[in-house]
């Protein structure tokens, strides 16, 4: 399967350090998510929905739900680390500048060595204060029991037997608290109970060998970069001239054969179909008579029609008699195909013995070179063949007394003047000024603005994992937190974050976010904008309100945010409450003016193409209040998240409770997961921050966690109540998507009535 290849692939093109090698893997890994991408679109227009199950294969594969999940790719960020944090520099030094930021100027005031004497002071003062506490209350017992003095047997047998007492009571302890400790660290071992986050000694190690290798990487990718710069000037200083040379003097050898036979000078073949390269490779005669054919009788031409359109006729009838699902040709499958087969040819019988630092190959490096190089020097060697060539054909033309050149030359100016494209440009308000200059007035304005860096795995949810059965039932489940996080990833982060695959796939060119508040919309999108390191405009009425006013300031708003956002690509264009800019009635008391951007969204959106990695997601949780006609033209797709389901609040609720180390590893949380069953992320996340104060968290090694604190708090929150997810449900019926699927229902319904009365009529 191509999830599991794309994880594989990443996880190696993160470990090797050999420059060379991961040029490679990182091609195959862009073929392989681009082709698993190409799939799930496929999947889209076949089920009709947004969310594909895979219950089956993982099933027969022997594999688990999560393994099928693409994981944030890792070299996404990495190879912008730099970049992403130099421009967010650049904002936090902008927002300095303005005053939102308080510059702290007390700087450190005293040495470590003397904060740690100071701190052992104070704690030593303590103990003693606490100390000498106890030995005035032991003295006031004593004072307070005045007995009569003992025998000395007495005294020795009272003390034998409360030593006798304290060691059965201790040895008791420490019995019982080894077999729980051993209980504890058996159900850790096989993965029953969630194991604390407190970073160990060995987790510390795995991350500094990871630091090592990362540098190691970046010092093998320099020494390979710094091999490519010199091995091409050598290779054009000491074999350009003698390659010059024989490019000439074959192609002057074929242009005088070429004469010989025909007696007149043939076209040297044009750039574009691959210059001298076809005579080198011997097939410039082959494109001559292919020139030749071009060139043939219109009788020969209307055959030619007559056929083709036989041909599209048989293909018609075909489809008309098959009417099943074909796949779409592929724009991976080749480069993926070939990416193997350089990798068996080249990598696989190789010895790397010999290279156990894992440099890089010279040999492969001057191979590379030389093949640019003689393609370099061969459109310079063309050029002055060319100048040749004319000269000659004026020669031959003024001895034989013919103009025909001319006549050629116009008509392939007027070839080349039809295949200029009619795409009008856009108009550039701002030709003048500078991109550092642009992004700082948008900072300014707070368009431009800084996100929180959150990952995609503190998006927490599981996959759906009976889905798959329920919709072959016929009914229409609810996707999981884990689905709707696996959809951002395939529909924003991977197109986004890889210019090769952005420009293989089914161009998303906008994407809309609904469900309730609270149920983790915005961080979705924080999210997304951390995994690629992107630039984040928003755009939200709220935001915006003042800003850029009137029409001509609208038109210089959207201009700054189409140009600065395909300039600091990759960018997600944001709006929250975007139902606002399609509402059919705007309320009295809203003073945002959130009809600003109705005429223009559409067209923003149109504006970006395969080439752009550009993004406008929206956020809603009023979808239906909006014209739903104009709300399909802006967004093209549409991501419901739904109320949480079992597995997803049981993952929550142990993930952010099992955190605390002092928190009892046998906390049950199954129950309270059945208890907070209605409830958003974002409701079940404020009641635990609530409960975990500073001083409950203190508390917690001698007084433990119980349900009672966490229920009494959440009981406080919202929940989500059925209406509410009935009117979601009702709007995510009226979607484009949606229709389509009542329309299918619909005909597999009267199809299996026809069938049905078909039976019954037959005797």
């Amino acid at each position: 399967m191509y999830l599991l290849a794309v994880n594989k692939l990443d996880l190696c093109y993160d470990q090797i350090v050999q420059p060379q090698k991961r040029r490679l893997l990182k091609r195959m890994l862009e073929c392989a998510l681009g082709r698993c991408l190409e799939l799930k679109h496929e999947l889209v227009s076949i089920d009709l929905s947004e969310f594909s199950y895979l219950d089956d294969l993982v099933q027969e594969m022997g594999l688990t739900i999560q393994d099928t999940e693409i994981k944030p790719l890792r070299l996404i960020r990495r190879e912008r680390e730099a970049e992403i944090k130099e421009r967010r520099a650049t904002i936090d030094r902008i927002m300095r500048d303005l005053g939102f930021f308080e510059v702290d100027t007390t700087g450190i005031i005293m040495t470590e060595d003397r904060a740690v004497r100071l701190i052992q002071s104070h704690e030593r003062a303590r103990q003693g204060r606490l100390r000498a506490g106890f030995m005035k209350e032991i003295r006031l017992l004593k004072e307070k029991v005045k007995t009569e003095p003992k025998e000395e047997a007495d005294l020795e047998e009272e003390g034998r037997q409360a030593a006798l007492k304290i060691q059965t009571i201790w040895r008791g302890y420490i019995t019982r608290r080894k077999i729980r400790r051993r209980v504890v660290e058996e159900m850790l071992l096989i993965g029953m109970l969630p194991s604390s986050h407190i970073v160990t000694e060995e987790q510390e190690k795995a991350l500094e060998v990871q630091e090592y290798r990362r540098g190691v990487q970046r010092n093998r990718e320099e020494e390979y970069q710094e091999a490519l710069i010199r091995e091409r000037e050598e290779i054009k200083k000491d074999k350009g001239p003698v390659m010059m040379e024989e490019m000439a003097d074959q192609i002057r050898s074929w242009l005088m054969g070429f004469k010989q036979s025909t007696g007149k000078f043939p076209d040297l073949p044009s750039e574009e179909a691959g210059g001298s390269a076809l005579v080198l490779k011997g097939q410039a005669g082959q494109a001559e008579s292919d020139r030749s054919k071009s060139t043939a009788p219109s009788s020969r031409g209307s055959k030619g029609k007559a056929k083709k359109g036989k041909e599209d006729d048989i293909k018609k009838n075909q489809e008309e008699e098959d009417p099943g699902f074909r796949m779409s040709p592929s724009n991976f499958l080749t480069l993926l195909m070939v990416s193997c087969s350089e990798y068996d040819e080249i990598w696989r019988p190789l010895d790397e013995s010999t290279n156990p630092r894992q440099h890089y190959y010279i040999d492969m490096v001057r191979r590379e070179k030389t093949a640019e190089v003689e393609s370099e020097l061969r459109k310079i060697v063309d050029d002055q063949l060319r100048a040749e060539l004319e000269a000659l054909q004026a020669a031959l033309d003024r001895d034989k007394s013919r103009k025909s050149k001319k006549g050629k030359k116009a008509g392939k100016k007027g070839r080349r003047g039809g295949k200029k494209s009619k795409k009008k440009k856009e108009k550039d308000l701002t030709p003048d000024r500078t991109t550092e200059s642009l992004f700082e007035e948008l900072v300014t304005n707070g368009i431009i603005r800084k996100y929180p860096e959150v990952y995609m795995s503190t998006f927490i949810g599981e996959r759906a994992c009976a889905n798959l059965t329920l919709r072959q039932d016929g009914k229409d489940p609810q996707p999981g937190l884990g689905d709707i996080r696996q959809i951002m990833m395939e529909y924003v982060v991977l197109p986004l974050g890889m210019d090769r695959v952005r420009r293989g796939t089914p161009l998303i060119r906008s994407l809309l976010i609904a469900g309730p508040s609270q149920c983790g919309k915005k961080h979705l999108v924080h999210a997304c904008c951390t995994e690629l390191g992107a630039t984040l405009f928003d755009l939200s009425p709220a935001n915006i309100v003042g800003k850029y006013p009137g029409k001509s300031g609208l038109i210089m708003l959207l201009h700054l945010v189409s140009k600065v956002s395909r300039l600091l690509q990759p960018s997600i264009i944001f709006i929250e409450g975007a139902e606002k800019t399609f509402m059919k009635k705007v309320a009295k008391t809203d003073k945002t003016d959130p009809k600003r951007l109705k005429k223009d969204l559409a067209k923003l959106v149109k504006s970006i193409g395969p080439e752009d990695q550009v993004m406008l997601i929206g956020t809603t949780k009023l979808p239906w209040e909006a014209d739903q006609k104009l709300l399909a033209q802006s967004y093209q797709k549409m991501v419901y998240i739904p109320r949480t389901d079992y597995g997803s609040l049981s993952r929550l609720w142990a993930d952010q409770l099992f955190q605390y180390s002092d928190l009892n590893r046998q906390f049950n949380t199954s129950s309270l997961a059945r208890l907070s069953d209605g409830f958003t992320v974002g409701a079940i996340l404020s009641a635990i921050k609530d409960v975990f104060t500073c001083k409950r968290i203190l508390q917690l090694r001698l007084q433990q966690l119980t349900h009672a604190e966490l229920v009494a708090v959440l009981c406080k929150k919202e929940p989500i109540y059925r209406e509410e997810e009935e009117e979601f449900l009702n709007w995510l019926s009226k979607t484009p998507l949606g229709r389509r699927r009542q329309k299918a229902v619909e005909l597999a319904i009267e199809r299996a009535k026809e069938a049905e009365a078909m039976g019954k009529a037959v005797p």
